[in-house]
């Protein structure tokens, strides 16, 4: 085995980058990575296929039902913006740690809360732990990948929402059958409240396996620990030499420096196409994803069993298929050409499903099944990725945490928007509300197209070692 030598944070970096570090604990701490996705993923829509019930239980008009939904994606709007700064302040290991204890108790909270006013405090509380996991979850993928496939794998992020997605309707399936049916208005509260029991197993096993980011550790100037972790998680050699320039690579900055950052000449362009995919692309999916059990009981007039396994065909045949095609063509493609094709697609089926209206017969039904299963396919090989997968690689270490949490915010703020006005909206225009939610995807081409960044493929870590700061750099536009 090769001997590293530490000279500074950037021979660390190029460690990783170059694929030098590489094997032991690294394909592990990866996927217990991937794990805080699921669990974000599971809270966000567990509550989904309980909304006509708990509209039922609590009484709630269609405003009251869009509060009772966009309450997570405040809390995660909230825990985003804060997490981001915090990621790159504290560094990754804290975070990740500490944002589980929110998921426990708010699932918990959940699952036996009395009123409508509770429950929402409970999703709220549930949507800050998720804002604080993403951007760091998304973080240590990149930091723990060289930088050739490191598109592909931070990409991975979303086939694991769609099995974590889909595994919501598999906790139910089951119970639809034991649980007597007068008793199937309790069903999501035992589907959100089982979230807890994936966190636990997630937060025991993090304890266990991870360590913090060897990159973030010798920016900061601890070589020792940098070494330390890239002896223990890949397995490497490493030794700090004793003259090694310990100087921290990056200036300690307010939170609204850091944040301001994102929007200096270099990285402009970078932060407007991350942040308008991100929120386009969140605006789609939250108006057709997260509302399937309603369009499928409502829209395709469908009973409540087929309510449960349409979404879990949907989530884990369409959705997950989407999602790992999507990964693999990232370092191939590129997430620019992923995103502009997925969004053409969802305008096309989006269109598709207003001029189809409500089918009257089987046929309609069906071919309703098909593009709502291509949408969702679509979406989750383009879009549904590439908003945050930009967000992550856009950044150098020193940045990234602040990329991913804004990017996370921007897009908490389009889930937001759709998870209010989704059920206003459909009641007062049926299913000519898909041509509002088709006003997403054209948004989302005419900014690609004006941009036109690829981040995949591009050693944005060695921006903090260059002399010029980012705050005089020259912008960025189409990729040579």
């Amino acid at each position: 085995m090769s001997r590293l030598v530490i000279h500074s944070a950037k021979d660390v970096v190029d460690a990783v980058n170059s694929g030098l570090a590489r094997g032991g604990n690294e394909r592990a701490i990866i996927f217990i990575a991937l794990g805080g996705i699921f669990i974000d993923a599971y809270d966000f829509t567990s509550l989904s296929f309980g909304l006509k019930d708990i509209t039922a239980e609590f009484g709630l008009g269609a405003v009251a039902q869009g509060v009772v939904s966009a309450s997570i994606m405040v809390g995660a709007l909230v825990g985003a913006l804060t997490g981001g700064y915090l990621v790159d302040r504290l560094g990754r290991y804290k975070l990740f740690m500490a944002d589980m204890v929110f998921f426990v108790v708010a699932a918990v909270a959940c699952a036996v809360a009395p009123n409508a006013e509770l429950l929402t405090v409970a999703r709220f509380v549930m949507g800050i732990g998720i804002g604080l996991d993403f951007p760091v979850a998304l973080a240590f993928i990149a930091e723990y990948s060289a930088l050739k496939g490191r598109g592909s794998r931070v990409t991975l992020w979303q086939p694991m929402w769609y099995v974590a997605t889909g595994s919501s309707f598999v906790v139910l399936l089951p119970l639809y059958f034991l649980v007597p049916e007068d008793q199937h208005g309790l069903l999501w509260r035992i589907a959100v409240g089982f979230g807890a029991v994936p966190a636990l197993i997630v937060m025991l096993v993090r304890h266990r396996y991870m360590d913090e980011s060897p990159a973030w550790a010798a920016k900061e100037g601890d070589l020792d620990r940098a070494a330390q972790i890239l002896r223990k998680s890949y397995g490497l050699d490493a030794v700090v030499a004793p003259d090694a320039d310990r100087t921290p690579a990056t200036e300690r900055r307010s939170s609204l420096r850091e944040f301001g950052r994102l929007f200096a000449p270099r990285y402009r362009v970078r932060t407007i196409q991350a942040a308008v995919v991100g929120a386009a692309q969140s605006m789609q999916y939250f108006a057709v994803g997260f509302f399937l059990p309603v369009i499928i009981g409502g829209f395709l007039s469908q009973g409540r069993l087929t309510s449960i396994t349409g979404p879990l065909v949907f989530n884990l045949v369409f959705g997950v298929a989407g999602g790992f095609i999507g990964a693999w063509l990232t370092d191939r493609w590129g997430s620019w050409r992923l995103a502009t094709l997925g969004f053409a697609a969802s305008l096309v089926l989006l269109v598709g499903l207003g001029l189809l209206g409500t089918p009257t017969g089987p046929g309609a039904v069906a071919l309703a099944g098909v593009l709502l299963g291509a949408f969702v396919f679509f979406h989750a090989g383009g879009p549904g990725a590439q908003g945050m997968t930009m967000a992550t690689l856009n950044y150098p270490t020193s940045l990234r945490g602040v990329g991913a949490g804004f990017g996370q915010a921007v897009l908490r703020v389009g889930s937001t928007i759709s998870l209010l006005l989704f059920p206003v909206l459909s009641a007062a225009l049926g299913t000519a509300v898909f041509y509002v939610v088709a006003l997403a995807p054209l948004l989302g081409l005419l900014v690609l197209v004006m941009t036109r960044y690829e981040p995949t493929g591009r050693d944005v870590d060695a921006e903090d070692f260059e002399q010029t700061t980012a705050a005089t750099a020259p912008s960025e536009g189409t990729r040579p």
